[in-house]
């Protein structure tokens, strides 16, 4: 059973009326609503709690952490930041969702500042093209998933080249945006989806959980083999 952790800022779902009508337990319970029936065992965190809802024990026990924020990224405390990040390197996994892109975390593994991007909100339409049809994270998918109305993310998205590319947006205002992305960081699998603004049913759609349930099962630790660094005698005798 892959244990997950979904975290998220939750503060749009309490101080916006239209959004608590969307979300009216938050995204984070949204996201667990459908994550369990899928086999996983999971729990939430959300900003406000006490280390920002991930405890080393907490943290510890996660195979997977999904992280959704948009407005208080710098609220997240950089201690927290250095125990995630080290968590990545050590192998959980690790879905970045939305504006995730601009938080501390996936900035610290992109080795960028911002991971600037376009962007507008106007409800647009917004066709998610699978370009890496041969991935796991596309199983079971059409060839485009149809969302009626997202905010418009636009390249250039200012982050390095990732290790695969897996959906490309198009949206109705013209702009594309490669909208699922794969890196890895040491032991770490790290998967970014842009699909997720507060203010549309996105965690609604069947096939945007399955994306997600996908991601989680791809990015869940292997047993990896033993890795050692430094001085180290030799494996074969010197002659």
């Amino acid at each position: 059973m892959i244990n997950v952790t979904v975290w998220n800022e939750y503060l749009h779902e309490i101080s916006n009326p239209d959004i608590e009508k969307i979300y009216p337990d938050g995204i984070h319970n949204c996201i667990a609503d459908f994550l369990k029936p899928a086999g996983m065992k999971v729990k939430t965190a959300t900003l406000r709690e006490p280390d920002h809802g991930l405890s080393d024990k907490v943290l510890n026990d996660t195979d997977v952490l999904i992280w959704w924020g948009h407005k208080a990224h710098p609220e997240v405390e950089d201690r927290i930041v250095d125990k995630v990040h080290d968590r990545i390197m050590d192998g959980m996994g690790f879905i970045a969702l939305h504006s995730a892109h601009g938080s501390k975390v996936f900035s610290r593994l992109c080795g960028t500042k911002t991971g600037a991007i376009k962007w507008r909100q106007a409800g647009e339409k917004e066709i998610l093209w699978v370009v890496e049809p041969t991935h796991p994270i596309t199983e079971g998918l059409p060839e485009k998933i149809i969302l009626p109305q997202e905010e418009m993310y636009g390249e250039f998205f200012q982050i390095p080249k990732p290790d695969d590319i897996v959906f490309i947006s198009w949206f109705e205002g013209g702009e594309v945006f490669r909208s699922g992305l794969c890196y890895t960081r040491q032991k770490g699998k790290i998967f970014y989806f842009q699909p997720g603004h507060e203010s549309y049913p996105v965690y609604h759609n069947t096939d945007i959980q399955k994306v997600i349930i996908n991601a989680v099962k791809w990015a869940s630790p292997i047993c990896f083999p033993d890795v050692t660094v430094g001085k180290t005698d030799p494996v074969m005798p010197l002659n």
